[in-house]
């Protein structure tokens, strides 16, 4: 009599939480939003795009990963109060996760800032995987001579080179992330993508035209409430929304002559929002001058700048 087959013993499901860390514009929204295939941060060339701690779940048959995509870490001596809060919230995400993924942007790796951030993270109890960003920008030797500069500055457990724009290895970082994860259940439902709110997410979407099409510094004073959203009896997604700024020569900026500022961001934003929301979209755009605003701890707990 022959034996019986065996069944295979399935593999085990792992689970947990990943910072992303790293200095400003070194691609951290980008390659949450490249893991989760959908637009969850919203992303820029200007340095502190991001301004809240963003939670991505990304669930596969293997485990589950919790992102948090963090504010990039700067210098916050000379900075507002909103610039420590983004200061606070990345060194708040770094305690109690099951690992931390620093992310480094390889031309030029790695650089005075990484060395610094280095050096806090030497201070956490969590292993750090290393993720070289932006490798489609430059010749395969010089990614090279980047791992074994990196290699020297910490013992880190992994370290792969990755293009978050171009999807460039990124699978395989997302295996490296789900084998150091430990044996746990799925903490949200296999179809969550992020713990941010509707509304929240769509003020983002308003606030990431703001940063692509105004001045340098102009930006960084705004700030976007979503005051209303319902559908319509024609079935489109009614949306208003207020800018702030923070002095009235920046209101004039926002407006624009004979209002194409505000119609161009408008227009872009309504885009952006009817792709991520499936829908029809109709968008109403305020601005409002709140003086000194990100100056204000009472006004930052408004805007929901607070600590979780």
């Amino acid at each position: 009599m022959q034996d019986e087959a065996i069944p295979a013993k399935e593999a085990e499901f792992h689970s947990g939480f990943v910072a992303i860390v790293g200095r400003a514009n070194v691609g951290k929204s980008t390659l949450l939003n490249c893991m989760l295939g959908r637009k969850v941060a919203i992303v820029s060339p200007r340095a502190q795009t991001t301004r809240n701690r963003i939670q991505g779940v990304k669930t596969t048959p293997r485990g589950q990963i919790i992102l948090l995509d963090t504010p990039g870490v700067h210098d916050t001596s000379h900075g507002s109060k909103l610039h420590r809060y983004m200061a606070r919230v990345a060194e708040l995400s770094c305690r109690d996760v099951d690992l931390i993924l620093f992310m480094v942007d390889v031309r030029g790796a790695p650089h005075a800032e990484d060395r610094a951030l280095v050096r806090r993270l030497a201070k956490v109890r969590s292993p750090v995987m290393l993720a070289l960003n932006k490798i489609d920008r430059i010749p395969k030797p010089e990614v090279l001579t980047a791992i074994d500069a990196c290699r020297q500055l910490f013992n880190f457990c992994d370290i792969v080179p990755i293009s978050a724009l171009q999807g460039e290895n990124v699978e395989r970082l997302e295996a490296l992330l789900l084998e150091r994860l430990p044996v746990g259940p799925a903490y949200f439902p296999a179809e969550t993508l992020t713990d941010q709110p509707e509304r929240f997410l769509i003020g983002e979407l308003i606030r990431e035209q703001l940063m692509l099409n105004l001045h340098e510094e102009l930006p960084h004073a705004t700030a976007v409430i979503v005051e209303e959203m319902r559908d319509t009896p024609q079935g489109k997604l009614h949306i208003g929304a207020t800018v702030l700024v923070e002095k009235e020569s920046q209101k004039g900026i926002v407006i624009g002559k004979g209002g194409q500022m505000i119609k161009r961001i408008g227009e872009l934003a309504r885009k952006e929002i009817a792709r991520f929301a499936g829908n029809d979209v109709y968008l109403d755009l305020w601005v409002k001058v709140k003086p000194n605003w990100s100056r204000s701890e009472v006004a930052l707990r408004e805007l929901g700048y607070t600590e979780r």
